[in-house]
């Protein structure tokens, strides 16, 4: 009989930011094992969240079961001059044993800057008794700068506010966000369009040629036109998740972009890559109705947007997907433009399965190159529990 030991508490706080939650912890109050990368770090998450859950519930921790809501972040001192924290993002999967860090959570980040604020991050004296608080955020998953503007009343975190955002239930306080030259660089190259096109043709195995507008801009996004993979554009979620034969095709076009954005070298590391790149789909404004039961006028809209996230249509829109809409939209010949109408355009509202969205971003050419100095959102954060997590002794080495 092996000694039995108990569990080891872990202190947390779970939180929702924008339309996703996920679970923060700093950096020093992780298990030593856990302080770093690698094998260690991955258990422990994998285990708080619940994974891999065969049963795809997730009873046995905290996530949700979703794309959304399997998220761990770790706040720790920036490392980077002019910058308030560093900001690292892990998108645990649901039936695999896998943590993937290859990009960022748009959403959560309106979390990290009164995540940062609350746990003694900013300066005391950086803290208004009233107004606005600007947290420089480094983002360490992607090394990209985000700039949250958090708003504060009687010298903390306001979370209550008036600020309604489609695909969460009740209203907040607005947290401006600020992506900073949103391009993700990442180890395989530098370029928004990799291909060095706004559009290329796809060859997708078992499918065949699709046009697509492949960038990295917020997170590295595949765009393909509704209407060549016979959809509307305005699908809820059922139409896409209850379909064994359309979510193969949205994974064979995400292996294919993959391997044509240079992110992967063979189809069999896609498996292995599931966060990034993002696959979405867009077609001109049309009337729907939302998830939510409300009415999306096509006259309120410039475009019509869906993304699937860790092989599922999302709920929503993932914040750094939207990024890359803003960005595609500024854009004039990517399919987001085209989709929007085309021209130049410094914003763009689309509307997604929850209801609609509003982003911005300007682009210019230097040097022949597309460039986008800045991304612009708004979303909302809430502190929803806080205290302690508990997993099995042994978990990560400790």
């Amino acid at each position: 009989m092996r000694p039995v030991r108990p569990q080891v508490r872990i202190p947390a706080t779970y939180m929702r930011g924008g339309t996703s939650k996920g679970v923060f912890f700093r950096l020093a109050d992780l298990p030593d094992a856990a302080r770093v990368p690698g094998p260690s770090r991955d258990a422990l998450l994998l285990r708080v969240i619940g994974s891999p859950d065969p049963y795809a519930k997730h009873t046995d921790g905290m996530g949700g079961a979703t794309s959304s809501t399997s998220k761990c972040v770790i706040i720790g001192p920036a490392t980077q001059a002019g910058h308030d924290v560093d900001y690292l993002y892990g998108q645990v999967s649901i039936d695999s044993a896998f943590v993937d860090w290859s990009g960022n959570c748009g959403n959560l980040s309106s979390a990290v800057g009164p995540f940062a604020i609350a746990n003694g991050f900013i300066p005391a004296d950086r803290v208004p008794q009233h107004g606005v608080c600007t947290v420089r955020i480094w983002q360490k998953n992607i090394g990209k700068t985000i700039v949250a503007h958090v708003p504060i009343a009687n010298g903390e975190v306001q979370e209550d506010g008036d600020f309604e955002l489609d695909g969460v239930t009740f209203p907040s306080a607005e947290i401006p966000l600020e992506f900073l030259d949103p391009v993700d660089e990442g180890d395989e190259g530098g370029a928004m369009f990799p291909t060095g096109n706004v559009v290329d043709t796809l060859d997708v195995p078992g499918v065949g040629s699709l046009q697509a507008t492949m960038i990295t801009a917020g997170i590295p996004t595949v765009f393909v036109r509704a209407a060549d993979i016979g959809l509307t554009g305005a699908e809820l979620q059922p139409a896409i998740n209850e379909s064994r034969e359309r979510l193969a095709l949205f994974e064979a076009i995400r292996t294919a972009g993959a391997l044509r954005m240079g992110l992967i070298k063979s189809p069999e590391e896609a498996v292995k890559r599931q966060h990034t790149p993002k696959v979405a789909f867009v077609a001109a404004p049309a009337d729907y109705i939302a998830s939510s039961g409300k009415a999306v006028k096509a006259a309120d809209i410039d475009l019509v947007a869906r993304a699937l996230s860790m092989g599922k249509l999302h709920h929503a829109m993932m914040g750094t997907a939207s990024v890359a809409i803003a960005t595609a939209a500024a854009i004039p010949g990517t399919l987001v433009n085209e989709a929007a109408g085309g021209g130049a355009r410094e914003a763009v509202s689309f509307g997604h399965p929850s209801g609609t969205m509003r982003v911005g971003a300007a682009a210019e050419q230097v040097d022949g190159q597309w460039v986008v100095r800045r991304a612009l959102m708004s979303r909302s954060a809430r502190v929803l529990m806080e205290g302690h997590v508990r997993v099995p002794a042994g978990t990560s080495g400790d």
